[in-house]
This record gives structure tokens, sequence and C-alpha cells, in this order.
């Protein structure tokens, strides 16, 4: 199968994909050397706000499924990936990915199959081609920023399954908006106690101790091998709110 590159509505394939993303071309300090586009980069990027915003409207209730692209089918956390999706379906909750592979499509195949909502908020990448087969709302973004967003505005928590570097982005910055009050009653659940205990002794021994953090920063998320108590605090959020 050849691959396609996805570029918001483009679709490039074989030479007519673009080795740069607009990400890329946007913060890339050579690119600033020529300020002429960014007039209309900017009407780009309130576009990518508007059918965000649009598409996602009248979502209703939402939980974020994070983790890594990089999770095989054999892993056991591509397996809870289903099962906590599964689980949030059958309390009302739509479920949100990336949209990528491994522990996202875990997820989105678990909301599927569950009858609930699966959506996918893609990102152009230049070695990813799209959304997975199980997303049902997909949307692919340019900016990164503008994902985020999406992420964080139409979501009621984060389920962080062990994923690498775009995962820990993730976590950290529902964390960060939580400790700053931008975001409030923001359940933050990470499964998996073996993966995310180092993380957390890490910040608790290290980062606390050195008074770089509040004690309270570390109450501001939970980690639990119990895909029933990670749904729980989802439900109990919803309810409160």
């Amino acid at each position: 199968m050849v691959k396609a590159r996805i570029k918001g509505p483009i679709v490039e394939r074989r030479a007519q994909r673009e080795g740069t993303t607009a990400d890329q071309r946007l913060l890339d300090h050579r690119a600033r050397l020529d300020t002429s586009t960014d007039y209309w980069r900017v009407l780009r990027i309130q576009a990518e706000f508007v059918e965000g915003f649009g598409a996602l409207a009248d979502l209703g209730p939402a939980v974020c499924v994070f983790g890594s692209a990089r999770t095989p089918a054999t892993d056991p956390a591509y397996a809870q990936g289903e099962q906590v999706a599964r689980r949030l379906v059958e309390e009302g909750f739509a479920v949100v990915t990336g949209g990528g592979p491994g522990a996202m499509e875990a997820a989105n195949k678990g909301a599927t199959e569950a009858g609930g909502v699966s959506v996918g908020l893609g990102i152009e990448l230049p070695f990813e081609s799209g959304l997975n087969e199980w997303v049902d709302l997909g949307i692919n973004f340019r900016y990164f920023f503008v994902r985020k967003t999406m992420f964080v505005k139409y979501s009621q928590g984060f389920v962080v399954l062990p994923g690498g570097i775009g995962t820990l982005d993730e976590l950290f910055e529902a964390l960060t908006l939580a400790q700053t009050q931008k975001v409030t009653a923001f359940p933050v659940v990470l499964l998996g106690t073996a993966y995310w205990s180092g993380l957390v002794d890490w910040l608790r021994d290290t980062v606390l101790a050195d008074g770089k953090i509040s004690p309270s920063d570390l109450d501001r998320f939970v980690v639990t091998d119990d895909v029933d108590e990670a749904v729980a605090l989802m439900v109990a959020a919803r309810d409160a709110s």
C-alpha cells in the first residue's frame, strides 16, 4: 500500500509528499527570516480553530485517552486501552484520542465496538499517514497548539496509558493548566503503575524535595491499574460539575 500524507484536506502520495510540516515552517528559526506569509498563516490557524470548534461543539461529555503510537496489539496496554474506552462509553462518554496507531487505535476501537462516539484528532507529521480505521469522527490539524486546545476544551479528563514524549507532553500540559487554574476539576489518571511509578518517584523524591512543586501538585493525578477506578474518577468529576 502506498503511504499517504494528510495535510488538512490535502492528501499527498509518492513524489508529492512534502518533506516539512506547517508547524515546522511556522517555528523553525530559518523561517522567521521571511515573514511575508505570516499574515496568511494566521488565517489558516483561525480556520483550524473554527473547523475544530464546529465539528466538536455537540460532542457532549468526553474523555481523552492518550498513549504511545508504538504500542503493539500484543501489548497488555493495548487491551487496557480498549477496555477503558468501552467502560467510558458505557458511562456515557465520547472517547477522544490523537487518532494515530498503537494505544490511540486501541481506545478508538474499544469505543467504536461499544457503540460510542470515537473521535480522533490527528496531526500533520512527516512519518504518519492519517487516522486509524476506528475513528468515526476525525479532524486532521496542521498545528499542534490548535489540536491541544481541542483536547482540553472538549474533554472532562485525561486517561494516560504508557507512552513516550508526545504522551508526556499532553500529560504535563494538563497538569500545568490545572496547577495554574486554567482548568478546574480536571482529573488525570495514569494507567499502569509499573510504567509510571518511576516518574512519580522522581517527581516526589527530586522535584518536590527540591521545592520545585508543591505537595498538592502530586494530588493532581492518580496512578492505578484499575480501569474501573479510572472511569469512576471521570464520572465523579462529570457529576460534580
